[in-house]
């Protein structure tokens, strides 16, 4: 291949590092009021009474949004159940939600008028956490506290259990994370009498474009929403989060308005569900899996967002990429009065493995095992089945096992290492999981050929960091044979590119990537018509060469084939690319391709203060084809760093439904320091996915398996089992203190 399988430089790298990209909150729009939100200092209140009228009427003051000013609309929005309100409307449910807006000159004047507006709150009780959310006689946030079930088995849990030798049970759990995108969420929308415009930092504008043609009204040709670069989005930039009170606050305005929120308020906004895990698993005495009980409990926040979703998916993914005879899985979303959880780059996935992964080793102790003969007895072989319901697994894990293993030069049994003098301690450690990644199989692309050979490739799918534009030029270009720096990408307005799902779940290469492809294809064989006519040759005979279709020894340039077709220098080809549900192979059911999560980790604990330092590092990845090998192993590689931080410190602290820990003076996210010295990601690549040219999606695999890694490490170094993220120094050294291991 010539362009494909190339690491070549992205095109927005100068931009980037030059400081001249673009972003929401870089832009301004002619007449444009600021915005400021007025957040409930309670995390559930019933509001009695709102008065804005003193804010209206401070000079500079273009408009303010209370519940008032909902009435004539459908004031609930939501990716699937629609509960979450542009302002509150009934009670406040978490501490920080919207109440009210102000639209005004300025941020100070906005700011002013805040203070202006009147609220009587009657504070009601809360629900804190996954344990009063059970509880029968606790205060319904919603019709219940039950958000989503998600329940599954096959085979008989109970007779595997008889039947095993040895049964294992054990509870996890897992920290709310926040994602800590560089870039908060900034939205800038003008409503007015043509429409709806939206410029906004998100990741999903179509899903924005419908749910705002829904809340005001409007056909979808009337909304428009355009993605300038994003600065990070990881699922937290997922669906639809501060648009719809940008346009409340625009209609009520008469203008443009741009709402950018602070870190501290976007940490309140979405993050990652915290979840409690308890399985039960039988086994033989040779390390054969018999039966496995999983019962989730999954922390939801105050509204829906997201967790249906991942509470599925967290389901989904508990069992591992592991032959189960015998399964039972129930998987609660629970609402509680923190901060709305959504999505976070694999959903539900590090939940799940930190859980399953940590168990495998316990299991493996409980039977004098080697750990990776434990794994590598009981994985599926790709083309085997993990779920009855689902695509056969096409990721070799077994592989991708043995070489981090590999890596970190495992072997069993392991050494006893004796503490050095300052009391540090190594071990080393192994997990993997797999993800149901893809999302929807739904995408589409327009590839367009100009008069002078360059071509366009127009698609939805939105650059947030991973490089995607790049990738999609050299589909491109691969694909019509012509040199990269001809092809340029037009992506992210809905009012000019083709629709697309949304960005997430690893699916623009392989899916973007194939409608892109697919467009191209289709260009390829108007070519190849005109050529069959030029040369009168059978198109059989005829193929493509960097920008030429060649018949034997002649050639024909693709301008002078357009040339000829429209009798003049002017006009272009266009192909279409259609991913489609209805799709045969593969794309027919889901998952589109199984993601797969392999770790290695060597750690370095010190027993006098409970410090972890990661030493080594190693993820797997089976990506088919990687087009651009430097950039899957950046993306592997942050998703990994990700990983450390909510495996070593990273916790979203909540007291009496209050977050005390909004911000990075507070809130610690991995930086240089934990960079692990030696840090390497393999790529398998077998050229056997869905996507163009082989390829699978990569990206979220790289943070699924990292705590487990760490924490099978952290065992092998010290004998002590921690159930319980993040480790963090006083976690680790109050429990070698209780087994008497300081």
């Amino acid at each position: 291949m010539d362009v494909v399988g190339k690491s070549i430089r992205r095109p927005d790298a100068a931009e980037k590092v030059t400081g001249q990209a673009t972003y929401t909150g870089d832009l301004e729009v002619a007449g444009m009021a600021h915005a400021k939100v007025l957040p409930s200092p309670y995390p559930h209140a019933r509001i009695v009474r709102i008065d804005a009228s003193r804010a209206r009427a401070l000079s500079g003051v273009f408009g303010v949004v209370t519940r008032h000013e909902l009435t004539d609309i459908e004031p609930y929005y939501g990716s699937d159940v629609k509960d979450r309100p542009i302002v509150a409307i009934d009670r406040a449910r978490y501490e920080g939600e919207p109440v009210a807006a102000v639209a005004a000159v300025d941020l100070a004047t906005a700011e002013a008028a805040l203070e202006l507006i009147d609220v009587d709150y009657d504070v009601l009780p809360i629900v804190a956490a996954i344990d009063d959310a059970l509880n029968p006689m606790s205060i319904s946030l919603h019709e219940s506290n039950l958000c989503h079930e998600a329940h599954y088995e096959w085979g008989d849990a109970e007779q595997g259990f008889a039947e095993a030798d040895h049964v294992f049970e054990d509870t996890f759990t897992f920290p709310m994370v926040y994602h800590y995108a560089m870039e908060p969420h900034t939205v800038i929308a003008h409503y007015d009498e043509t429409g709806i415009r939206v410029w906004t930092a998100a990741q999903h504008p179509f899903l924005i474009r419908n749910e705002l043609a829904r809340l005001y009204g409007l056909p979808l040709s009337k909304v428009q929403v355009t993605i300038p670069y994003v600065g990070g989005g990881f699922g937290s930039k997922s669906y639809i989060q501060l648009e719809p009170l940008a346009v409340a606050l625009s209609r009520e305005a008469r203008r443009p308005v741009r709402l950018a929120f602070s870190v501290e308020q976007s940490a309140r906004t979405v993050r990652r569900h915290s979840a409690r895990l308890t399985l039960k698993t039988g086994v033989r005495k040779d390390g054969s899996f018999v039966a496995r009980d999983c019962k989730i409990y999954m922390d939801a926040g105050a509204y829906t967002d997201n967790s249906k979703r991942v509470t599925a998916r967290c389901a989904d993914r508990i069992p591992g990429p592991y032959k189960w005879p015998h399964i039972t899985v129930t998987s609660q979303g629970l609402f509680t009065n923190t901060g709305p959880a959504g999505s976070f780059r694999a959903l539900g996935g590090p939940q799940a493995a930190w859980a399953s992964e940590s168990q495998i080793d316990i299991i493996a102790a409980g039977l004098n095992m080697d750990p990776l003969e434990l794994r590598l007895k009981n994985v599926a072989a790709p083309g085997e089945m993990i779920r009855h319901d689902k695509n056969p697994l096409d990721a070799d894990v077994a592989t991708g096992l043995q070489k981090a293993a590999e890596f970190v030069g495992w072997e069993w049994p392991r050494p006893k290492e004796q503490p050095t003098q300052d009391g540090k301690r190594r071990g080393v450690g192994l997990a993997c999981s797999v993800l149901n990644s893809g999302a929807s199989p739904t995408s589409t692309a327009l590839v367009r050929l100009h008069a002078d050979g360059s071509a366009t490739a127009m698609v939805s799918t939105v650059e947030i960091g991973q490089g995607s534009r790049g990738v999609m030029a050299q589909i491109a270009a691969e694909e019509l044979g012509i040199d990269l720096d001809k092809v340029a990408v037009v992506a992210s307005d809905t009012s000019t590119v083709p629709y697309d799902r949304s960005t997430g779940s690893s699916r623009s290469t392989t899916l973007v990537g194939l409608a892109v492809q697919l467009g191209a294809k289709e260009v390829k064989q108007q070519l190849l018509d005109l050529a069959a006519k030029h040369f009168e040759a059978p198109v059989d005979k005829l193929s493509t060469k960097e920008g030429s279709v060649v018949f034997g020894e002649e050639g024909v340039t693709y301008a002078a084939l357009i040339r000829q077709m429209f009798g003049g220098p002017a006009g272009e080809l266009m192909g279409r690319g259609y991913v489609t549900p209805q799709a045969q192979g593969r794309l027919s059911g889901l998952p589109v391709f199984w993601e797969m999560s392999v770790f290695a980790a060597e750690v370095e604990v010190d027993e006098r203060v409970g410090t972890i330092r990661v030493l080594r590092l190693v993820s797997v990845a089976d990506v088919g084809k990687a087009i651009n090998p430097k950039q899957v192993e950046g993306q592997d590689e942050g998703a990994a760093m990700q990983g450390i931080g909510h495996t070593l410190f990273e916790e979203q602290v909540y007291e009496d439904g209050r977050l005390l820990n909004p911000n990075l003076i507070d809130y610690r996210v991995p930086t240089f320091e934990e960079l692990p010295e030696d840090f390497e990601t393999i790529l398998i690549e077998n050229e056997d996915g869905p996507g163009p040219f082989g390829a699978k999606g990569a990206g979220e695999g790289g943070i699924v398996a990292v705590a487990a890694a760490i924490g099978n490490a952290v065992y092998q170094a010290t004998g002590v089992r921690i159930k319980d993220l993040p480790l963090t120094p006083e976690r680790v050294w109050r429990t070698l203190q209780r087994d008497g291991k300081g």
